[in-house]
């Protein structure tokens, strides 16, 4: 089966325990998940199947909406409720104002630097391993963006934000920095992942659903169709001849034999999703500039090949 679930993860799970759940119930080898949701964090953790694997890169650069409860007062080595204190301080004297002027400076692009307690690699070891290890190592600074943050609740020491950004940022590193800002130290006290590009909550499914839908064997009706993810794209119906192009890997012009051509205007960014007359999602093309053609990025068959 291709496709993707939208999982609702629970706390205390790791994202490649779920991962393995799903592979262990579908008996679907190629199983996997689009963004890490640390085990304390809940919510959307879209998990593809199949052919749905090949759209993970795709959907890890659509935005993700979380929301945070930031505690003031405690910094942690993980920089999460789950770690080991390493600071305290007194925030009584912080207002919901200066929070809100201090979260301007995270709009936008920023440079963030990853938590020791992450799953980048360090001269081959994952970081948190190096970290549990005692070893702690100098990490650079990288470009993260956020579109939204504001505060949706201040009872304090707590000040809960919903924050909406692209890959690569860390919500645990933003609450981190928002306590150094202020002076006092933070740490991330809950995180849920309210909506991940075409994926929300309120439509996510829990794991008891999840196995109780495989026990009845209506879980196939719960998968969202690859094509899924990539609807903000241009696309394109294509006749007979220029879908065996298509499938040869072969570049095409898209004119003449198109439908619906492509919404988009063509750049060097440029993709495009490519349907058979019959309606079968046939691949991802990419647009090239020089040659005025679009090529096949990927090409995906029916399932009974």
């Amino acid at each position: 089966m291709d496709g993707i679930l939208n999982i609702n993860k629970p706390a205390g799970r790791t994202s490649f325990s779920v991962v393995a759940l799903v592979r262990r119930l579908s008996q679907e080898r190629r199983v996997g998940h689009a963004g890490t949701l640390d085990p304390m964090a809940t919510g959307v953790l879209p998990v593809c199947l199949g052919q749905g694997t090949r759209v993970i890169e795709f959907l890890a650069d659509s935005p993700k909406t979380y929301r945070a409860q930031i505690e003031l007062g405690v910094a942690t080595d993980t920089y999460d409720a789950s770690g080991k204190v390493i600071q305290q301080g007194d925030p009584s004297h912080i207002t919901r104002e200066q929070v809100e002027l201090a979260l301007g400076s995270f709009r936008g692009l920023i440079q963030q630097t990853p938590p020791m307690y992450s799953a980048l690699k360090h001269q081959g070891q994952r970081l948190y391993e190096l970290a549990r290890a005692g070893i702690s190592v100098e990490r650079k600074s990288r470009p993260a963006k956020i579109h939204h943050l504001e505060v949706i609740d201040w009872q304090p020491p707590v000040v809960t934000v919903e924050v909406t950004c692209g890959k690569g940022t860390y919500i645990r590193s933003l609450a981190h920095d928002l306590g150094q800002l202020l002076g006092c130290g933070a740490t991330l006290k809950s995180l849920v992942r309210l909506n991940y590009g075409p994926f929300d909550i309120e439509t996510a499914i829990s794991l008891p659903q999840l196995e109780d839908a495989f026990h009845y064997g209506y879980w196939p009706s719960l998968l969202h169709p690859i094509d899924s993810v990539l609807l903000h794209w241009g696309a394109a119906v294509v006749s007979q001849a220029t879908e065996q192009s298509i499938r040869r890997g072969a570049p095409v012009a898209l004119t003449g034999d198109s439908r619906d051509p492509p919404s988009t205007t063509p750049t060097a960014e440029t993709y495009c999703r490519t349907y058979t007359f019959d309606g079968h999602f046939l691949g991802v093309l990419r647009f090239d500039p020089e040659k005025g053609y679009w090529r096949p990025e990927k090409v995906f068959f029916p399932q009974s090949q």
